[in-house]
């Protein structure tokens, strides 16, 4: 049964660029789910039933797993077994025949414009660092990128004349994002200042394989295909130190509420909604495959317009003035 299941990972590396964290969770709980089916006896993925798939989450219900936990594990077998029935390992799934437990749907949480526009401001611009992050943070939050599509970017993937960037999202699908005069503005100055003073903190012979003149920006140091964010010792800026670095700048400019990355992207597009873009548009900029994906925007949006009604209306009971 492990043969199968690592040709399945190897799969899932090389055909649908799943994330290393993705790999890790999908050995680790089909793994789990594959030494619970041999302790009853089952030696072969086409001996797995209904039946068995039932038994196991009753065991994990009785183990104390969360429903989002169980629901996971639910996708990750379904999805497994489609693709053992596409490569003529099994002729059904038997993860059909099961429910995954109902999760409550969770809308996303925007930041308001006004602590959007402090954090931006929050970098101190005197520092090769703080140019870094003005920059991160416009980007992220222009282009409602996800952090992890921020950091991956390399430097030739900005084109600072047409103003946008290329993308390279989930699934290895590239999308062009659009980026505004503000970000414009906070790339070049740290293009032709801050990431070339970050880059003298590494060794010269690494200076050869990294950095190169993006297109519309001059003065910027490097070679070819280098890293766009860079860290002190000129290396690419990994998730944990932007995350660590976007709670401090969160409490500078006063937000009382834990800040993660994801909010500037739900930020984003709940912005561009409130403002009368439309779904299909935000879709495309978002990189979403599935306009369902992109619904629970519009939800979000609504529901801001129903609590600034309520809170301004004269007649609408939310204590406005009458």
């Amino acid at each position: 049964m492990e043969d199968v299941l690592e040709r399945y990972i190897r799969y899932l590396n090389a055909e649908r660029n799943a994330s290393p964290h993705t790999l890790s969770n999908y050995r680790r709980e089909i793994t789990q789910f594959m030494e619970f089916a041999r302790g009853r006896g089952v030696t072969a993925w086409d001996q797995v039933t209904p039946a068995l798939l039932r038994a196991w989450l009753a065991s994990l219900h009785a183990q104390g797993y969360v429903k989002a936990s169980v629901a996971r594990r639910v996708s990750e077998l379904r999805a497994f077994y489609a693709y053992l029935k596409r490569i003529g390992q099994v002729e059904g799934n038997p993860a059909q025949a099961i429910s995954a437990p109902k999760l409550p749907q969770r809308l996303p949480r925007p930041l308001p414009l006004e602590e959007v526009e402090a954090l931006l401001v929050a970098p101190d611009l005197a520092t090769p660092q703080g140019q870094r992050d003005r920059a991160m943070l416009e980007l992220l939050y222009a282009a409602g990128l996800r952090v992890s599509e921020l950091l991956a970017l390399d430097i030739n993937a900005i084109d600072l004349t047409q103003a946008q960037v290329r993308v390279m999202g989930k699934g290895a699908k590239e999308r062009v994002a659009l980026i505004g005069a503000p970000a414009v503005s906070a790339l070049q100055v740290y293009l032709t200042d801050g990431r070339a003073r970050l880059l003298e903190g590494q060794r010269p012979e690494e200076q050869e394989s990294r950095g190169a003149e993006p297109r519309g920006g001059r003065g910027v140091g490097g070679r070819r295909n280098g890293a766009l964010f860079l860290n002190r010792f000129g290396g690419r800026l990994s998730i944990s130190m932007f995350t660590r670095t976007l709670k401090a700048y969160a409490r500078a400019a006063g937000i009382q509420h834990p800040v993660t990355p994801h909010m500037l992207r739900h930020s984003f597009a709940t912005h561009l909604l409130d403002r009368g873009a439309d779904l299909r548009t935000v879709q495309e900029l978002l990189g979403h495959e599935s306009p369902s994906t992109t619904q629970i925007y519009t939800e979000v949006s609504q529901s801001h317009l129903r609590e600034t009604v309520l809170r301004a209306h004269p007649r609408a009971g939310g204590g406005g003035k009458r």
